[in-house]
């Protein structure tokens, strides 16, 4: 009896860290980040991402159209911008190391690379952030595109 009773444990036990496995899981298979850490990329994208892209995510008008300077105005990061058509490890780059150095010096634009400002966890964050207010189809696309990324 003592063995079925152990043999059971062992089984619920292995269950219950199975189940909470796929609750930490998004259906991409990305990490569902929690209400917290969503918070924190939401306050650190409203100290410094905001006043360029928006507090809504809305990015500047016109960002399709060149500056006087020759510059692109900063892009939207919500569903009518195209962040999400890329991968995860070069919107990092990008946050990172600015634009100009993930597409080779073509891409112009007064975006900084944040690297001295936040760490890689505070860019993770915001990312999530981002990523969390973009509807179901462009998350899958872009999560699709990190992993087949990843992959390769």
């Amino acid at each position: 009896m003592k063995r079925a009773g152990l043999g059971a444990a062992i089984l619920l036990g292995g269950c219950v860290v199975a189940g909470l496995l796929w609750v930490g899981l998004g259906q991409s298979g990305s990490v569902v980040r929690t209400a917290e850490q969503l918070e924190r990329g939401a306050d650190i994208y409203a100290t410094n991402c905001a006043s360029c892209h928006g507090a809504k995510l809305e990015g500047q008008p016109d960002w399709k159209r060149r500056l006087p300077s020759g510059r692109l105005p900063a892009p939207p990061h919500d569903a009518s911008g195209h962040t999400w058509h890329h991968p995860d490890d070069v919107l990092f780059r990008i946050t990172k190391e600015g634009p100009a150095v993930v597409v080779g010096g073509s891409y112009e634009s007064d975006m900084p690379g944040f690297n001295e400002v936040l760490s890689d966890d505070d860019i993770r964050a915001v990312l999530d952030f981002i990523k969390s207010t973009w509807p179901e189809r462009e998350r899958q696309h872009q999560a699709t595109m990190s992993r087949e990324k990843e992959a390769s």
